[in-house]
């Protein structure tokens, strides 16, 4: 019977203790943060700082700034005085479950439409010339101007008995600011071989006469996996950014984003009330995140190196 070797002992504590780390980093995070919340509450005046008639720090009353124990004292009483309301921490969880599932969905989309320009545009070098200028540009349109016409488009929209429906739209804008990063990364690492320590290998490739679509599946998607998975965490943060806008500017109902808005109309009278849809897209966006970790996870075999 043979010994099992003493790094195999060694590997699995060495794993674990980035992982411990990170949790506790992130925990400190948090803990830094509600004391800063607090203590700026404490020590700042409640009209905040007036730099002549402007005002550069914000106001510390409880109307602006309530304390962390009245929020959450908050999420546990009814959302509204109906004798059937539910508690206003399951409202935000069912609109971060609605906000999530259109994220996701624009996810996806926006991941596979930008990994077919990515992949285009390192086929052609021309396409790519032509391409990646509208690419960056399309970033720069408002999000707030383009909803209304998604929305409108969509409703004009008619194949056989297909009904486009709100949420749809919502999905489109957030897959239109997801698309970008994952394009230009997955680009970037389609393209790493050639200016890489791979590149005696695309030599060798070529050398053989090997096509390009067998280059492109045995050398620069592997080569891509670190520039990429960058790019689908901050994919992911545009999703999710993305829908909670577009639900706003649409005026789509059951998520976050039209939560915060009825719940910011009655902030003077409830203030406490309006940061529960706020930390629920926290949680939106730990969700989110978390899922692309898991892709990560999949493709852990090419991860050597992540490269932002």
């Amino acid at each position: 019977m043979s010994r099992p070797s003493r790094w195999s002992s060694l590997s699995r504590p060495r794993l674990s203790r980035p992982r411990t780390s990170g949790l506790l980093a992130g925990a400190a995070g948090v803990l830094a943060l509600a004391v800063a919340w607090e203590s700026y509450k404490a020590l700042m005046p409640d009209d905040g700082w007036m730099l002549g008639e402007v005002r550069v720090l914000p106001r510390t009353t409880d109307v602006a700034m309530p304390h962390l124990w009245d929020m959450f004292a908050r999420a546990a009483e009814p959302l509204t005085s109906a004798p059937d309301s539910p508690p206003l921490w399951f409202a935000t969880l069912q609109g971060a479950g609605f906000t999530l599932g259109v994220s996701a969905v624009g996810w996806v989309a926006g991941v596979v439409f930008g990994l077919l320009v990515a992949v285009l545009m390192a086929r052609f070098v021309p396409a790519r010339a032509g391409l990646l200028p509208w690419v960056v540009l399309s970033q720069t349109v408002p999000l707030i101007a383009i909803a209304p016409l998604v929305k409108r488009w969509g409703a004009q929209l008619e194949v056989g008995t297909f009904d486009w429906q709100d949420w749809m739209s919502v999905a489109v804008i957030a897959s239109y600011l997801a698309f970008f990063p994952v394009s230009v990364g997955a680009l970037r690492g389609f393209t790493s071989p050639d200016a890489s320590a791979d590149g005696v290998r695309l030599d060798l490739f070529r050398a053989y006469g090997v096509g390009w679509w067998t280059t492109f599946w045995r050398l620069r998607a592997p080569s891509s996996v670190p520039y990429l998975l960058p790019a689908l965490r901050l994919a992911a943060a545009n999703a999710v950014v993305g829908t909670v806008v577009a639900e706003v500017s649409t005026g789509l109902r059951g998520g976050l984003g039209r939560m915060i808005v009825e719940f910011g109309a009655s902030a003077s009278a409830d203030p406490a009330k309006q940061w529960s849809p706020i930390a629920g897209a926290v949680l939106v966006g730990l969700a989110a995140t978390g899922l692309v970790a898991l892709v990560a996870l999949g493709l852990r075999r090419y991860r050597v190196e992540e490269t932002a």
